[in-house]
């Protein structure tokens, strides 16, 4: 279901239409320049600022997309950390613009990079 999400009191999650959401943290814990934050601190605090966050794409049946991002960088894992505002808008629209046929193309492209 499209919409949104506050995860924990450190990030957001967003859902499109095309059942694709889109994690983005930026608090303890996570690959941002809060990392190393206490966890209590986000609970304490009225507003959390970070000029990096993590980011993680996924389907709705729990299928990782952040590798498949053309716009990530380091596209070895399933979460993608330290990353800027704009490649955090550039990744919304991309996952955005997501359906089952260019997922299924994005997929088959990067196993054949595996093999």
């Amino acid at each position: 279901m499209e919409g949104f999400k506050i995860t924990d009191h450190k990030g957001f999650h967003i859902t499109f239409a095309n059942e694709v959401t889109v994690s983005v943290q930026f608090g303890p814990g996570n690959y941002c320049d809060n990392r190393n934050m206490s966890y209590d601190e986000p609970r304490e605090k009225t507003t959390l600022k970070s000029q990096t966050a993590e980011i993680a794409i996924y389907e709705s049946n729990g299928t990782w997309l952040t590798r498949f991002c053309p716009v990530i960088e380091n596209k070895g894992d399933d979460v993608s950390g330290w990353v800027k505002p704009d490649c955090v808008l550039a990744s919304l629209l991309w996952a955005q613009s997501l359906n089952k046929n260019n997922i299924k193309a994005y997929k088959k492209a990067y196993k054949n990079l595996e093999e």
